[in-house]
């Protein structure tokens, strides 16, 4: 029954758009299900061979709920468990937002600042609310297409790389007592786990990116987004806690770049 719901939504997502506006012209984004899936591959194959024995080789499960949220995957599975993450349909379309907001704003100064002010006002009750203006042709040329992939990319992998290293670093283990609440809804693992703690497991996503083709580049803007909301929305902790300030460990993230890209 598990594999034939898995197989029902995959067969949704693969179909679907998540979301995503058209422009005039028909085109929708590169960031598709096919995509997402090639990248959960991409980042299993980076991994060291005894890292890669606490992560499955496809390590990206999805869900159709329209909050934006990455949480960990477990499942007591023969011969050994199954260990990823689970995106949901809203991070999906936040991470599409995020992206193509961040290439506008290459055009148009000012965009993707007008956008964190709207996302900091979003609860994850319903879908997210379109970029503005979605529909000018000048925000659907090939090129800025081709770089909203790349921020896409670049989110996504750093996102699953950090999660997937709660993993192997032994954090899940530590923490699952606590990843669920008394009413049985489950509780982000950034709520709980120490900043040290969370740091190694960024560091190491960071470098896992990497390793699978992404760069920093598009995921240095949606991390440092968090920081400059006046108010952070609830899920947030799905992505940064609290009580971290990614101005202060920026420069950490630009130094593993670029020690990766000098080898």
């Amino acid at each position: 029954m598990k594999l034939l719901l898995q197989a029902l939504v995959a067969l949704l997502f693969a179909t679907a758009s998540f979301g995503q506006p058209n422009s005039a012209d028909g085109l929708t984004y590169k960031s598709g299900y096919s995509s997402i899936m090639k990248l959960g591959k991409d980042l299993f194959n980076g991994l060291k061979p005894a890292e890669k024995e606490f992560v499955s080789p496809q390590p990206i499960s999805i869900e159709t709920d329209v909050a934006p949220f990455i949480r960990l995957l477990y499942y007591p599975d023969e011969p050994k468990p199954i260990r990823g993450v689970w995106i949901s349909a809203g991070f999906i379309d936040l991470v599409n937002n995020v992206s193509h907001a961040k290439a506008i704003d290459g055009i148009e100064k000012g965009y993707f600042k007008r956008y964190i002010e709207i996302l900091s006002q979003e609860t994850g009750e319903k879908s997210l609310h379109p970029l503005p203006n979605d529909t000018r042709a000048a925000y659907w040329t090939e090129d800025m297409l081709n770089e909203q992939l790349s921020n896409f990319n670049s989110i996504v992998g750093i996102c699953v790389g950090a999660k997937l290293a709660h993993h192997y670093l032994g954090h899940y283990e530590k923490y699952k007592e606590k990843l669920t609440d008394e009413k049985g809804n489950p509780v982000s693992i950034n709520s709980v786990i120490t900043q040290s703690e969370w740091e190694e497991a960024f560091f190491k996503g960071v470098h896992n990116a990497l390793e699978a083709g992404c760069t920093i580049e598009g995921a240095v803007p949606f991390y440092e987004a968090f920081e400059k909301m006046k108010k952070r929305p609830s899920w947030a902790v799905y992505f940064i806690p609290e009580n971290i300030k990614f101005s202060k460990i920026k420069k950490q993230v630009e130094k593993i770049q670029a020690d990766f890209l000098s080898k």
